[in-house]
């Protein structure tokens, strides 16, 4: 048997078949997978057959996918030498953008994210987050070095979850004092004053995803007790109006649905020691019609000021399941706009 330059280390091939090695047993039942579903996943998505000998994975199949599901193979089982785990989500982003991450063993400060080479993390109570394509690191980057960061791209692909990351880890660390968390409370099919219950009742549906994002990087109880602090406050856009916001971490989500005046008030809030991350898909605007979206507006006035980044996602940052990248692509195609 020779080794292939083509191949990564570790890796030996013969005429339609390639050999890796793995030192570590207990990592490669990891990188297996219950059942060897990750295997079966590289599988389908490659075409070629992985065969499993002992503490060796045995490539059979055309040149092209094995050298593929090699390099994927060692790049995942370098994540499990580092104590990161191997996901679906890890297995699909590997396939669709290749294996760009230097893993190291490096580990992450108490609280503040880490910026190793390729790599970028975000330490919560939770949970460490890890952004895992190009352009998310990119955009976590941008928040932590800019005052005022834009994320803009389709569903699915990380905006508002690491935004809000970004602001528990720096609430944490003691870099703000308070979350202030948004949503332009856009009536789609009901009006706001026919649904029951109080305010807080009619609006906290459109703020559920804000929810969710919190109890996933903090623990339910001591999220609850910040709210009742006012330490973490999750209100509609309008409730901004009139505010100056200094010391706090401030996300605006579905900004596509602020209108220009609302957006203009939001941006003037920021106040000393803040932070302001504004999130939204341009193709889901649910004003009505010819009521211009305060995100184009943004866009379109703020792009070339100093300390202002924004970062833009497509269909290929999708971390959610696989289909909802293929359902973005195939709307993007029929759209006449982008033909």
């Amino acid at each position: 048997m020779v080794h292939s330059s083509a191949l990564p280390p570790d890796a030996v091939a013969t005429a339609g078949e390639t050999l890796l090695e793995f030192p570590d047993n207990f990592l490669l039942i990891d990188l297996c997978g219950e059942y060897d579903r990750n295997l079966t996943d590289l599988e389908a998505r490659l075409g070629l057959q992985i065969v499993r000998r002992g503490n060796q994975l045995v490539l059979l199949g055309e040149d092209a996918p094995r050298a593929a599901a090699a390099e994927i193979l060692q790049s995942l089982y370098a994540r499990l030498e580092v104590g990161r785990g191997v996901q679906a989500a890890d297995i699909d982003r590997e396939v669709r953008m290749g294996s760009s991450e230097k893993e190291t063993g490096t580990q992450a400060g108490d609280q503040m994210e880490l910026l190793t080479g390729d790599r970028v993390e975000i330490k919560t109570r939770k949970k460490l987050v890890e952004p895992r394509t190009d352009a998310q690191k990119a955009y976590v980057k941008g928040l932590f070095k800019n005052e005022l960061a834009f994320g803009i791209g389709p569903a699915g692909t990380g905006k508002t979850y690491l935004a809000v990351a970004v602001g528990v880890n720096m609430f944490i660390g003691g870099h703000v004092d308070k979350i202030i968390l948004s949503r332009p409370a856009v009536e789609a099919g009901e009006k706001l004053g026919y649904l029951p219950g109080d305010m807080k009742d009619k609006v906290d549906p459109y703020m559920q995803p804000l929810y969710d994002a919190l109890n996933d990087f903090l623990p339910s109880k001591q999220v609850a007790k910040l709210i009742e602090e006012k330490k973490i406050e999750i209100a509609p856009l309008a409730f901004m109006r009139g505010r100056t916001l200094a010391r706090a971490f401030v996300v605006l989500d579905e900004a596509q649905n602020a209108t220009s005046m609302q957006m203009k008030m939001f941006l003037t809030r920021l106040g000393e020691g803040s932070r302001m991350v504004v999130t939204g898909d341009r193709t889901q605007i649910d004003l009505p019609r010819g009521v211009q979206s305060g995100l184009k507006d943004a866009e379109r006035l703020l792009h070339a000021i100093p300390k202002i980044s924004f970062n833009y996602f497509t269909s290929k940052d999708v971390v959610r399941h696989p289909l909802v990248a293929a359902i973005i692509e195939a709307y993007d195609k029929d759209d006449p706009a982008k033909g």
